[in-house]
């Protein structure tokens, strides 16, 4: 009698790790940077429009003027929305005011400060869905991104273009630039990003699978 060991005829091919999630893809890169153009060009043709409503909104009440935000703040947003990685509200949102800060068609805030309110505003949006650990992509935190960066934004506008605004201006300008982050730059670039997911134009991103999973 004799004890015999069996030994396994095949062998198994060592699985791979998991992909990263929070890991850029080249089509992320391509894709981000398309949203950023894209979204500059928007800036680019607001640096002009705006101003006819800032001159009738500006006289009839101090600080009214931040409800015209919102266009300058949907970048990022939409950006993240679309993407779903860490760092696409800052890059999207820079990349546009980039194009807006290169061209400056109608651009009288210069290149620098430009490229530095595109920062700010990314950084307002991204600390949103960073909060939500980037896993919470609801209309309702697409509208806090969009308050994320109005807020952001706002503070910086006031620092720079309204230092020593007295309280009521401050109050009205937060508040009304709040108001036009949250529809402008929150809930239509949420419905921008769902209206793509639902083409299959997105087909290779998280957004656009989940859409696919709603069918």
């Amino acid at each position: 009698m004799h004890a015999s060991t069996s030994v396994p005829t095949a062998t198994q091919a060592p699985t791979s790790p998991p992909a990263n999630p929070y890991r850029w893809r080249v089509v992320d890169i391509v894709v981000a940077s398309v949203i950023g153009v894209a979204s500059g060009l928007v800036f680019l043709l607001w640096n002009v429009a705006y101003r006819g409503p800032s001159a009738l909104l500006e006289p009839l009440w101090p600080g009214l003027q931040g409800l015209l935000d919102g266009p300058w703040l949907f970048a990022g947003v939409l950006g993240a929305l679309i993407i779903r990685k860490p760092g696409a509200a800052v890059f999207t949102e820079v990349v546009a005011a980039g194009v807006s800060a290169l061209t400056l068609i109608g651009n009288t805030w210069g290149a620098f400060l430009t490229l530095e309110a595109g920062l700010i505003q990314g950084l307002g949006a991204e600390l949103v869905f960073l909060l939500f650990f980037y896993r919470r992509w609801s209309l309702p935190v697409a509208i806090l991104a969009g308050i994320g960066a109005a807020l952001a934004g706002g503070v910086n506008n006031l620092l720079l273009w309204y230092a020593g605004a007295d309280l009521p201006f401050v109050v009205v300008y937060l508040v009304s630039t709040s108001i036009s982050g949250a529809v402008i730059a929150g809930a239509l670039s949420w419905f921008i990003a769902r209206g793509l997911a639902a083409t299959g134009a997105l087909n290779r991103f998280a957004s656009g699978r989940e859409a696919r999973a709603r069918v």
